[in-house]
């Protein structure tokens, strides 16, 4: 695994995404976390998954750099494959905690709201869905899925306006549970999964699959139709300009 290291202790795996200093994701990253999260849902002896980063990011989205440059079927599948990773987050039946680590716009808070519980590092981080001012139009299934924890006016607000917010804004609204010191994340991420998996697993997880279903119906509906707009305003002059933008600023910063 080149963008993923994975620690198993105690009947917890905990999945660090590893990729550059800001865990951006790519074609390759999204393979790697879907097979897996595959791997560990079908090991029995592993009772519960962590999801986090590292110091600064958990992760700062798509990796818009290597995207911009992906052909038309390239970038296609990108897309049905992020979508086909974050139904199989959405289906996962033992605990999955986010241990947010720093930063998670954008892809980063898609994978957190996919996890049972959130808990984000204390500092001048943000999260939230920003794909709109991006040129990116909002998948349905997003939609949903960011509805499932705001509730839907709030979440219909937040993403056409694309509002990022703080550690103390998200957990205000819902968007996380906790905020603890940055030195303790993973130490609050096991003693929350601690208290999930001391429970009858199966009552856990069929409770769990339970409130999901009208949730699981919709983030895994066929993206074909919803993934037409999406691209056409992906190659289009203004989204593309934006992109351009939005790399020189990235290229711009100190690595």
């Amino acid at each position: 695994m080149n963008t993923i290291k994975v620690n198993i202790k105690d009947k917890i795996a905990v999945l660090s995404m590893n990729r550059g200093r800001s865990n951006a994701i790519n074609a390759e990253m999204v393979a790697e976390l879907h097979q897996m999260v595959r791997n560990i849902e079908n090991d029995d002896s592993i009772a519960g998954l962590i999801l986090t980063g590292k110091d600064g990011f958990f992760s700062a989205g798509l990796d818009l750099i290597e995207l911009f440059n992906y052909d038309e079927e390239t970038i296609k599948s990108f897309w049905i494959d992020f979508l086909d990773l974050v139904t199989t987050l959405v289906s996962f039946k033992k605990p999955m905690i986010a241990a947010i680590s720093g930063h998670s716009p954008a892809g980063g808070c898609v994978l957190a709201l996919c996890c049972d519980y959130r808990i984000m590092a204390e500092g001048k981080f943000i999260i939230g869905l920003n794909e709109v001012p991006v040129g990116i139009i909002v998948p349905e299934s997003i939609f949903h899925l960011y509805s499932f924890w705001l509730g839907e006016p709030n979440a219909y607000r937040f993403l056409l306006e694309g509002k990022l917010m703080n550690t103390q804004q998200a957990l205000s609204t819902g968007l996380i549970d906790e905020v603890v010191n940055p030195e303790s994340i993973l130490h609050a991420a096991e003693r929350k999964m601690l208290t999930y998996i001391q429970l009858e697993r199966n009552t856990w997880q069929q409770s769990k699959m339970n409130m999901r279903a009208e949730l699981l119906k919709k983030v895994s509906a066929d993206p074909t139709e919803m993934l037409r707009p999406m691209l056409a305003q992906w190659w289009s002059a203004s989204t593309r300009s934006i992109l351009k933008t939005i790399i020189q600023n990235l290229q711009q910063k100190p690595a």
